[in-house]
């Protein structure tokens, strides 16, 4: 996504947050949240977009995966629903209940889903696809107590010769407890990942990171749990992020003070890193 891209996003998230009064309580986040995460065949952005549209939505796909995936047909008259996509202004999606044919399937997003279960052999290839972009993960002898971390390192680690960017690569280094189960460190390495694209370790000009590392810690921690409980949702792993929001996010919470972009983009650029995207074909 180009600079002007991102742009035209924000602002028309923040006009339609402004106009439509949304997500102004931690009640109505949390629905968003679990909302997005039922949209895995859909870019954590347009999830909000269809949200807005259409509260209430069960599920959603373009024409072509109804017919191919689903056999199904869209109706006659049936009202599209609007998302944002590469090399397009908009194009279109519609709402299961505007289509018809086959039986769905127990659990239609089930078709879409990225991954199953975590492994060791994939945390062990989204550490190979991590070092590509400059950030080194180690798994560590930790307690049990202890999940992992992000930070830049004091010592300069290998950089991937082979890039063709001219720019330096980033220079990052995650720690992820041995001990715990593969799902456990997915869900660690989500978090630790949100803390980076969310740029509260500080601005990357590389990976095109704003600096927002002023938050306040519990402001930090809840967009990156967040993030976790986005992308480990869409991916069928269950975070500990239920328990974990639920002590931070009630209708106290002032969500003005989050920004919703920011969690949402991170949510995208997390698993485009490392390479989870099953989306919609059009």
């Amino acid at each position: 996504m180009d600079d002007l891209s991102q742009k035209n996003d924000i602002s028309l998230l923040s006009h339609l947050l402004d106009e439509s009064k949304l997500y102004r309580q931690g009640g109505d986040f949390k629905e968003l949240l679990d909302f997005v995460k039922r949209m895995p065949n859909f870019a954590p952005f347009n999830a909000f977009l269809l949200n807005v549209q259409k509260p209430g939505l069960r599920f959603a796909a373009s024409q072509r995966d109804w017919q191919v995936k689903f056999n199904r047909n869209v109706k006659e008259g049936a009202r599209p629903l609007v998302i944002l996509w590469p090399f397009a202004p908009v194009v279109f999606v519609y709402d299961v209940d505007d289509t018809e044919g086959e039986e769905l399937p127990r659990d239609i997003a089930d078709a879409f889903r990225a991954r199953g279960n975590m492994s060791i052999w994939t945390i062990k290839q989204f550490i190979a696809l991590l070092l590509k972009k400059g950030v080194d993960t180690q798994l560590i002898e930790y307690g049990d107590g202890l999940a992992g971390n992000i930070k830049r390192p004091e010592h300069d680690l290998v950089i991937n010769q082979q890039s063709k960017d001219k720019k330096e690569k980033p220079d990052y280094l995650i720690r992820l407890n041995k001990n715990h189960d593969a799902n456990v460190q997915f869900a660690t390495l989500t978090h630790e990942l949100a803390h980076l694209f969310l740029g509260h370790l500080g601005m990357d000009k590389f990976l095109k990171i704003p600096d927002r590392a002023r938050l306040t810690h519990e402001e930090k921690e809840i967009e990156a749990e967040s993030v976790c409980y986005i992308v480990c949702h869409r991916n069928n792993v269950t975070p500990n992020s239920e328990q974990y929001l639920s002590g931070f996010v009630g209708d106290q919470l002032q969500v003005e003070r989050l920004d919703i972009y920011a969690i949402l983009k991170a949510a995208g650029q997390v698993e485009t890193t490392l390479d989870l995207i099953v989306h919609s074909k059009f």
